[in-house]
């Protein structure tokens, strides 16, 4: 990619307000609010593949899990807050527009603490956390068992367990969820390019005048836009150095993968986090368009590429990277965490065949301590990257999601939970975007609130 700036050539060529790089769950959520809450006329989609949502969007790619926080033992009150009002938005949203269910299914779900430490730990948690979540409830093994039998059946009698419970816990395909997006952005009167199989090669600053544009190459072709947002997941860093920014940062990306099974659990039965570990607890999910069958994970190893399965992207793995000696010294400092490694390490083997489920199989029975290896199974092809942010500088993890802010131009690195915050990304990015045109567009902010706020 060039990060060289060019005067614009007077050529026949297509000039869009917005243009957002990418048509996963973020892509197509902007799309959306674009087009449904502002007065933005000329936007553009583009996504290199054939259809939206099929890198990490897609429903084998992510635990297909809304986050509110009530059981994600990971999260602080205040993340909880936050991640609470975004994901409300979404739910909202499928509440109103999936009533056929094709991107979402509801199930209970628990946080389970297994031992004194754990149990102390949560009955802590449940003290800090009831107010923000009333419906949220703390049962002991008898309700564990009336609503989650197979979690008790088969435990060791002597072994404390307790689980704080919910019964609106929502199950999400979120590839479902941005053809959704696209098809009610669609519904509006606004001129909206949605190019599906087309690759951005590089963008480009361009001057017009003193205002700023962007000239996107694709395969296709060759576009412009007065304002780009980059939601490209791995690729949104890439694209960002490319223009000379985020030259600070690396990534980390951390593959999932996950194991299946026939239907052990009823609704979704998370684990207490591991301390000092910035990665998901193992959990047990039904699937969301299919309830013979429970999904555990997710697993958690770092590999060297942007796309999970696609070996291709390791170049560019280590071009987003860049080759500096203070990158891989950051990575060393945050990988020479013995905490950090040998969890690494040991997912890694979880995905090792023949010993994998054999490793593996020790985590799902601190959920169902019934489960015999002859049940589980590895789910080839199924995982994601979730690309976390690597500080240079500073050689730590930068945790959650991720935007840089250029000229006119946003570009947005979401791991978990992301999908669940599509909304509300969406909404920050909208009103950076109306205030770059200077009172040329309006957001109805007053509607978006009403109908998801």
């Amino acid at each position: 990619m060039d990060n060289s700036h060019m005067k614009s050539v007077p050529v026949d060529i297509p000039v869009y307000d917005v243009v957002i790089v990418g048509g996963g769950i973020s892509g197509t959520a902007l799309l959306y609010v674009l087009s449904a809450y502002t007065s933005v006329k000329k936007i553009a989609l583009i996504e290199k593949y054939d259809e939206v949502a099929q890198v990490n969007s897609g429903s084998n790619n992510n635990s297909q899990t809304l986050h509110f926080g009530d059981i994600e033992t990971n999260y602080t009150l205040e993340k909880a807050k936050k991640v609470k009002y975004a994901a409300d938005m979404v739910r909202r949203y499928v509440d109103t527009y999936d009533k056929e269910g094709k991107a979402h299914a509801k199930y209970h779900k628990m946080v389970l603490a297994v031992g004194v430490e754990e149990v102390e730990a949560l009955r802590k948690r449940y003290s800090e956390f009831k107010k923000l979540f009333p419906e949220l409830a703390m049962i002991d093994k008898e309700g564990i068992a009336n609503i989650e039998p197979n979690v008790v059946k088969g435990r060791d009698p002597h072994e404390l367990i307790l689980a704080l419970f919910s019964k609106n816990g929502y199950t999400m395909d979120f590839a479902g969820l941005a053809r959704s997006f696209l098809e009610k952005s669609k519904e509006t009167k606004k001129e909206i390019a949605v190019e599906l199989g087309n690759k951005v090669k590089s963008i480009k600053k361009i001057e017009i005048g003193e205002k700023t544009r962007y000239r996107l190459e694709t395969q296709a072709g060759v576009m412009e836009a007065k304002f780009v947002v980059v939601t490209a997941g791995a690729y949104s860093l890439l694209f960002a150095k490319s223009l000379g920014y985020g030259k600070d940062f690396a990534l980390l990306s951390v593959a999932g993968s996950f194991y299946l099974a026939p239907k052990s659990l009823n609704g979704k039965v998370y684990t207490t986090q591991i301390k000092k570990l910035p990665f998901a607890a193992i959990h047990g999910d039904p699937e969301v368009h299919d309830r013979t069958v429970t999904r555990y994970g997710p697993t958690a190893k770092a590999l060297f590429m942007l796309e999970r399965h696609k070996y291709g992207t390791v170049i560019d793995y280590f071009k987003t990277a860049g080759l500096r000696w203070k990158t891989f010294l950051a990575l060393a400092t945050i990988l020479s965490d013995w905490v950090v490694f040998s969890y690494l390490f040991k997912n890694f083997l979880y995905d090792m065949p023949f010993i994998g489920k054999r490793l593996f199989i020790k985590e799902v029975r601190k959920i169902v301590p019934t489960v015999s290896l002859k049940d589980l199974h590895f789910a080839k092809g199924y995982g994601g990257i979730r690309p976390q942010i690597v500080n240079i500088l500073e050689r730590r993890l930068d945790l959650g999601e991720a935007k840089i802010y250029g000229d006119n131009i946003i570009f947005t690195i979401t791991p978990s939970p992301g999908a669940s915050t599509c909304l509300r990304n969406a909404q920050d990015d909208v009103q950076k975007i109306i205030a770059a045109f200077g009172g040329k567009h309006i957001f109805n902010k007053k509607k978006f609130e009403k109908d998801f706020g």
